[in-house]
């Protein structure tokens, strides 16, 4: 079976779906009070990502101390991005819920990609449409058991 180009296609399409991002992530970030660095937006990307993870989880994944992790996640309740919520039957432990104001900021980040998505499909058929959805399951699923 020939895989010529897919692998290319598939590698420019991450990239210039990084691109984007990060030329909207970068738009975002301005420097004044409250305001996200970079590196707290890509923290907050992540918990966000993770789905409600909880400190230890948050710092496991992105390979951290959980003192770090600590820092990093007070920095973002401070500024409004983040809220810790306790477990209900495990009131030691907390997960972090991303904001109503990190939903705002990450949401001005993807009009762009709905746009862009929306206007190519246009040009596909119905068929290419379905063949195209399965195709990119398997991709993601491919890709999440590596990670």
């Amino acid at each position: 079976m020939e895989f010529s180009g897919i692998g290319e296609a598939v590698s420019e399409l991450y990239r210039n779906l990084r691109l984007s991002h990060y030329r909207n992530l970068f738009g975002q970030l301005r420097e004044k009070a409250g305001s996200l660095s970079a590196t707290e937006a890509f923290s907050a990307e992540v918990i966000y990502l993770l789905d409600r993870p909880t400190i230890g989880e948050f710092a496991d994944f992105i390979g951290i101390s959980q003192p770090n992790a600590s820092y990093k996640v007070t920095s973002l309740v401070s500024k409004g991005y983040l809220e810790r919520v306790s477990n209900s039957e495990d009131h030691r432990e907390a997960h972090l819920h991303v904001t109503k104001k990190f939903l705002d900021y990450y949401g001005r980040q993807l009009p762009d990609m709905k746009s862009a998505v929306s206007s190519a499909l246009v040009s596909f058929t119905e068929q290419e449409i379905r063949l195209l959805s399965r195709l990119f399951g398997k991709l993601n699923q491919h890709i999440t058991a590596k990670t």
